[in-house]
């Protein structure tokens, strides 16, 4: 870390302090400073955003922001400031795209990667499952990747498995080993208690998206009776303590009129969350079942409800695909993230089950230069239609030439899968959404 970073790490620091004493006096006299010092127009958007916000002190964002302070420890909202704005953001991001247009190559903004694929719970059509419970990446390895990131500009790293808090002290032990680092996981919440809170509060760089579909009934049918109440103290817990966490939800067929509830929303925002990441349900693994992807018009419907909400809920929702539009189509295969499996396996996407490179015998840039990841490079967008981001569920046949090309194998250790029998699964929604999203696609570039 040169001088220069060095010095807005620190300024940045003294910042949250700063803000948190006045927050509605004091950061719109930050942001003029700001304003000031930004002579090469490095943070133009980021600065014409806030302004927008701060000029409505009606809006749900002004008094979402402005209960920051209030509502999160601020040692943690300090340490996430720096982390995740300026280390990942503000000075991760420009190395990432440097190297990346020099090596020709994706460089990931963030990481996913499972600890294990071990569970303490059992849900019905969990597609991790389906990996068994004796696949676990050590320490080291876990640590030597978030090294060799580091080395490429990427300071944000997520967890899913299985379980990841299985290997709950691990993790912790990796946000002692990385400070400078960002941590989330993906967890059911059930393994969050009194003890690991506490230890949330003492490493400060790690958020729990926790795993909640809907309310009572839903979530015990599929995950075992006792778990919403279990995940419900699990919330308390956290947000007594004034830790950061979101909720992870997976919409579906059935359940999608829940998920996107005005009802929901607001329950999640009682509980205490400041984020929903929104994920639709995919058929990968042979046991899956299609009939549980929404139809077109459920999809349009998640579509409307986000941006709705956005605009009346202090809330932080993505929605992993009908925000493609946002980021310019798929942000897979390294181009802004990555997965890494319990074996080692390097794969394009979370949902994307096939590989050519094991990081056990590649480095991370070396996976990133391979056949299957430089076919994402030279592929994305999928779609010049970014509300059809995805080469699976969107276009048809796009992931299939990909795995073909590169030699890919599946990398389900029970029953792999042939890539064209998981994209002939895919079909019918395709072809139902290019419909839709064309029409969505066409309005937005009309109103802009």
């Amino acid at each position: 870390m040169d001088l220069k970073d060095k010095a807005t790490r620190m300024a940045m620091s003294g910042a949250v302090n700063y803000i948190s004493k006045d927050p509605e006096q004091n950061i719109p006299k930050l942001l003029t400073w700001v304003d000031a010092i930004d002579k090469g127009d490095r943070w133009g958007s980021q600065r014409e955003l806030m302004h927008r916000i701060l000029e409505d002190p009606d809006s749900v964002w002004y008094r979402f922001i402005m209960d920051l302070p209030r509502d999160i420890d601020l040692d943690v909202l300090r340490t996430t400031f720096i982390n995740f704005i300026v280390n990942a953001g503000l000075m991760g991001y420009p190395k990432q795209r440097a190297l990346a247009e020099e090596l020709g190559c994706n460089i990931p903004w963030a990481i996913l990667m499972d600890p294990t694929s071990a569970c303490n719970l059992r849900c019905t059509g969990c597609w991790a499952a389906e990996y068994g419970d004796q696949l676990n990446m050590t320490y080291d390895e876990m640590d030597d990747i978030i090294g060799q990131a580091k080395e490429l500009g990427t300071y944000f790293f997520l967890f899913s498995g299985g379980e990841p808090l299985v290997r709950k002290a691990d993790i912790i032990k990796l946000c002692e080993a990385h400070p400078d680092c960002e941590f989330a996981a993906f967890t059911n919440g059930t393994l969050i208690d009194e003890a690991f809170a506490d230890e949330m509060l003492r490493v400060r760089n790690f958020i729990p998206a926790i795993s909640v579909e809907g309310f009572e009934e839903a979530t015990d049918s599929r995950r075992g009776r006792g778990t919403f109440e279990r995940v419900e103290r699990a919330m308390a817990i956290l947000k007594a303590k004034r830790l950061p966490f979101g909720i992870s939800c997976c919409y579906t067929s059935q359940n999608v009129n829940v998920i996107g509830s005005e009802e929901y929303f607001d329950q999640m925002i009682s509980w205490g969350a400041k984020f929903c990441w929104l994920f639709t349900y995919m058929p990968v693994g042979r046991e899956a079942v299609p009939e549980l992807m929404v139809s077109a018009e459920q999809r349009r419907s998640m579509y409307e409800q986000v941006r709705t909400f956005r605009q009346t809920k202090p809330l932080f929702t993505l929605d992993f695909w009908n925000d493609g539009e946002y980021v310019s189509g798929c942000i897979a295969g390294g181009r802004r993230y990555l997965h890494i499996n319990a074996g080692g396996d390097m794969e394009p996407c979370a949902f994307i089950h096939y590989s050519d490179s094991n990081i056990r015998e590649k480095t991370l840039l070396d996976a990133l230069k391979s056949p299957l990841f430089m076919a994402y490079h030279d592929g994305q967008p999928f779609s010049d239609n970014h509300l059809r981001p995805c080469p699976l569920l969107d276009n048809q046949g796009a992931l299939a030439g990909m795995v073909d090309g590169a030699r890919a194998r599946s990398t389900d250790l029970q029953d792999p899968e042939d890539v064209h029998e998981l994209s002939d699964k895919c079909r019918d929604a395709a072809e139902g959404w290019a419909t839709v999203a064309d029409g969505l696609w066409e309005k937005t570039r009309t109103a802009e």
